[in-house]
């Protein structure tokens, strides 16, 4: 969500900036200047861009202007001074690019505080995990202009049905992209069976229902298999896909989320009805096989809830990016507690598993979360996948369900 407020920040910045150029000569271009404060000085500031750092030189004619994360707007932007910006800060710096493309003087200085964009960031994360939902959309009625959603939380899975309001925000991820800031706005038409969605609004008092102001939706898929090699100067890995038998690069560059399940905690929340099944020696007998992740004869299956903020990869905490969690007691919130892991913490023969936008066939997948120590859940579906006559274990396509492994996340 930061990213997205940034964004709107510069389109503002950039409408202005145009027109205090606006009678300048083609030659000399304007240009705006975004990024965080990496040092500053009472003759210049260092910002970190997009194109590295730029040494923004401050003179007795340079205009300082504060705006807030709430409204970015300009036409609330309030005068400031140098002394209130901090590292750490959110400058939008307009002037004459010199030369050399690594130094700026400026003739505006736009300050957005660190501090207002976390209330802001905590202010969205406390709403989306209190008025916010997740879940796969299983049925699409453009005649009711409503969508089924199957919402799976540790306690099972449950249908409901999602009424956008009249004026509800549709945001999509781009196909090519993990990052929330490059979600394009969207419409209800293109609202597709199997899709991930997240949506902000009230939900009816016995759960059936729910209308929606903000619905984000997005086509991700979940990748699972054995690491075949790691390059930690790339931040690559290579795995061989359990279901294709091929081997497939995943770059971990965009990755939210890198977790590892404990292993005995893996084991017992598998045997808890992943795939509608129980393995050999967790009690009782086992229940029919149901599909993958849903609910098997006797025991509930477990499954991904509200996982968290778009904001700064959030994506645990709150929103795509961000995301807020579920309402209590969710999958995401115990990820929380997992130990994080780098490329690094990976090793050949480790089975991971990686949700990411839907690719091309062999096509370098982009991670969005990675999730180690998956064995038990991969076992629990290949059994399922088998007692429906699905192949020997291991063989055949295998629909496999992780908890916690939602596509959304990506700043």
């Amino acid at each position: 969500m930061q990213n997205l407020i940034i964004s709107v920040f510069i389109f503002l910045v950039s409408g202005a900036t145009a027109l205090v150029f606006g009678q300048t000569t083609e030659a000399i271009k304007p240009s705006v200047v975004a990024g965080d404060v990496v040092s500053i000085s009472a003759a210049s500031i260092v910002v970190n861009a997009k194109t590295g750092q730029v040494n923004v030189a401050i003179t007795d004619k340079t205009e300082f202007k504060k705006v807030t994360a709430e409204n970015p707007s300009l036409k609330t932007a309030v005068a400031a001074a140098a002394s209130d910006i901090g590292v750490g800060d959110k400058l939008m710096v307009t002037g004459i690019m010199n030369p050399d493309g690594k130094s700026l003087p400026a003739r505006s200085v736009y300050l957005m505080s660190k501090s207002d964009i976390a209330q802001k960031q905590a202010k969205e994360a406390e709403q989306w995990k209190t008025r916010g939902i997740t879940g796969k959309v299983t049925a699409v009625n453009p005649q009711t202009n409503q969508i089924t959603l199957e919402i799976r939380s540790l306690m099972g899975a449950t249908t409901t049905v999602l009424t956008p309001k009249q004026d509800a925000k549709f945001i999509r991820y781009a196909p090519d992209s993990v990052k929330f800031s490059e979600a394009k706005p969207s419409t209800f038409a293109e609202v597709a069976k199997g899709d991930s969605l997240r949506a902000l609004g009230d939900k009816s008092a016995d759960g059936t229902s729910f209308t929606a102001e903000e619905i984000i939706t997005g086509a991700f898929q979940t990748t699972a298999g054995t690491v075949k090699s790691v390059d930690v100067a790339t931040n690559e890995v290579v795995i061989t896909d359990l279901n294709t038998k091929k081997d497939v690069t995943i770059s971990l560059g965009s990755v939210s989320v890198m977790k590892k399940f404990p292993a005995e905690f893996a084991e017992r929340m598998a045997g808890m009805g992943q795939g509608g099944m129980r393995p050999a020696g967790q009690g009782g007998q086992p229940g029919q096989a149901g599909q993958p992740g849903q609910t098997g004869q006797g025991t509930p299956a477990a499954g991904t809830s509200t996982p968290g903020t778009p904001g700064q990869g959030t994506p645990g905490a709150g929103r795509p990016g961000g995301f807020g969690g579920g309402r209590g007691g969710s999958v995401d919130d115990m990820l929380e507690r997992f130990p994080n892991i780098t490329a690094a913490d990976l090793k050949a023969g480790d089975v991971i598993a990686i949700s990411s936008t839907k690719t091309a066939p062999d096509a370098k997948i982009k991670a969005i979360k990675l999730l180690a120590g998956v064995e038990p859940f991969i076992r629990m579906a290949q059994m399922a996948a088998a007692a429906q006559g699905g192949g020997g274990r291991g063989q055949g396509s295998v629909n496999m369900q992780i908890p916690g492994l939602d596509g959304f996340g990506g700043q």
